[in-house]
């Protein structure tokens, strides 16, 4: 779980933010509010890959031109020479390496930070490369968990996924030199480092730690963000039969539901004859967006070696996959993604209200956020440790998501005069930050004729619920509707 984001000099986004189970960034096209994605999926690429094939991966990096000047900050044809990336992460406690060995976390509330600088005069590549600065993989308090998290959890949640005891650092670097250090027996650090030189480095050091027996945290850290995805929902993709050799797992644009969820109904273990429950569950979601839904499930043609999805409608019509809506098979891949057992850490959506007529949109949100864990519960097997960031320019989403779960990117004026892209919260939410959204930057997200209704107030005065106060019930931005109502009225 990534519970806080540092990018600096990284495109256009000068950016430190805290992050909760749900997040929803809202922000006019071209902002940088894409960025912050692309910043996410960076960081991923650098745990499992060489530092250029990373940044030729990022939307910006110029594919295969080789010239990853694009993913430094730019200032009218010059562009800066180094960038700094952080992240506050929550690891699993328990694991496997690659070569399926068990790691057991010494600690699991992390710091990852990453400085790379630009070299033109590398000979190798005419267009540059990217050289490892300095390089640090180290432990949070634990006594400070509460305050460093920021967003409301109970003791209960915060015990079953922080856990652990460390006293030294388990990447850092010295003169030059990225260190490994291994993990003793008690996580109290020990033996010799593996001792790198940060220029010549062609990869992370955090990328090459695959030995669950002696860099057991440094290990998980690395799957942990491997599994941070950025989802591209692509209808052909959702829309696609599998075969029956498919992978059990959501690709990134989408694709293999029917093999997901036909795996999903195997493991569960139904007796032949009795329709499997996670039919019936995804059923239930699609109804909140479909009313006409009776059931779905996985046709499995054996003469064609093919899996297809099917929704029976209450008329009893089978529809396929491949005629259903865009915004309907949006709503179905994320039905099936919150039954998974083992999810993916972090999923990022670009839009997805996309496709959705407007009063679907609270159903959507609503599944969404049922994605994310519960900070009120213990972590486990019917609450996974699993976060959601979407984006959106849409006034429709931000109104009615959490006003706790909503930033608004903006751009505010760097140090040389040029605008950065910042991350803003509201006022009054758990988020500390120096500066906060200005009521007339919500202008363009409010109803300007759509009434507002007044939130009542809990027992005692207290403040509604973080779970049901939305921006739209914020009473302090009503006199934002206003000026519209009385041009209105002219």
């Amino acid at each position: 779980m990534l519970t806080r984001l540092v990018a600096r000099g990284f495109k256009n986004l000068d950016v430190d933010v805290q992050l909760g189970p749900f997040t929803c960034i809202a922000g006019p096209n071209g902002v940088g509010k894409s960025n912050v994605f692309d910043v996410i999926a960076f960081l991923s690429a650098l745990a499992g890959k060489p530092l250029l094939e990373a940044a030729l991966d990022v939307r910006g990096g110029a594919g295969r031109m080789g010239d990853v000047r694009g993913l430094f900050r730019r200032v009218g044809t010059q562009s800066a020479d180094t960038l700094h990336l952080g992240a506050d992460m929550i690891i699993p406690e328990k694991g496997e390496d690659q070569l399926g060995q068990v790691a057991e976390a010494s600690i699991t509330y992390l710091r990852y930070e990453l400085d790379l600088r630009y070299r033109t005069e590398l000979p190798a590549r005419p267009n540059g490369g990217l050289e490892v600065v300095q390089e640090k993989l180290t432990h949070l308090n634990l006594t400070d968990a509460r305050k460093l998290l920021g967003f409301p959890s109970s003791p209960t949640f915060r015990e079953s996924c922080i856990k652990g005891r460390r006293t030294s650092p388990y990447i850092s670097t010295k003169d030059g030199f990225v260190l490994l250090h291994a993990d003793s027996k008690g996580g109290k650090g020990g033996g010799n480092p593996r001792k790198v030189r940060a220029a010549d480095l062609p990869r992370t050091v955090l990328s090459t730690a695959e030995n669950a027996t002696e860099h057991r945290t440094a290990t998980l850290a690395r799957r942990e963000m491997l599994s941070w995805t950025q989802l591209h929902l692509e209808p052909s993709a959702l829309r696609a039969p599998d075969d029956f050799t498919a992978p059990g797992v959501i690709g990134h644009n989408g694709g293999h539901l029917p093999a997901v969820l036909y795996r999903l109904a195997r493991e569960e273990g139904a007796p032949i004859g009795v329709e499997p429950a996670v039919y019936s569950r995804v059923a239930n979601e699609l109804s909140r967006l479909v009313e006409q839904v009776r059931s779905v499930h996985v046709d499995a043609d054996e003469k064609r070696q093919l899996l297809s999805i099917v929704m029976t409608d209450r008329h009893g019509t089978p529809h396929l996959a491949s005629s259903l809506s865009d915004g309907t098979l949006r709503f179905l891949a994320l039905a099936i993604m919150r039954e998974e057992a083992h999810p993916r850490a972090l999923l990022c959506l670009e839009e997805p209200e996309n496709g959705m007529h407007p009063s679907r949109i609270p159903a959507m949100l609503g599944v969404l956020k049922d994605l994310a864990v519960d900070t009120d519960l213990a972590v486990g097997a019917d609450n996974p440790l699993r976060q959601v960031m979407i984006n959106t320019h849409s006034p429709s989403v931000v109104v009615e998501v959490p006003d706790d779960s909503l930033l608004v990117a903006k751009l505010v004026p760097g140090p040389d005069g040029v605008e950065l892209a910042t991350l803003l919260p509201l006022q009054d939410t758990w988020r500390v930050a120096d500066d906060t959204v200005a009521k007339g930057d919500l202008l363009p997200y409010l109803n300007p004729t759509g009434a507002t209704p007044d939130v009542p107030p809990e027992p005692g005065g207290a403040r509604p619920s973080r779970t049901a106060r939305r921006v739209r019930d914020r009473t302090d931005l009503h006199t934002l509707l206003l000026p519209f109502e009385a041009h209105a009225a002219e």
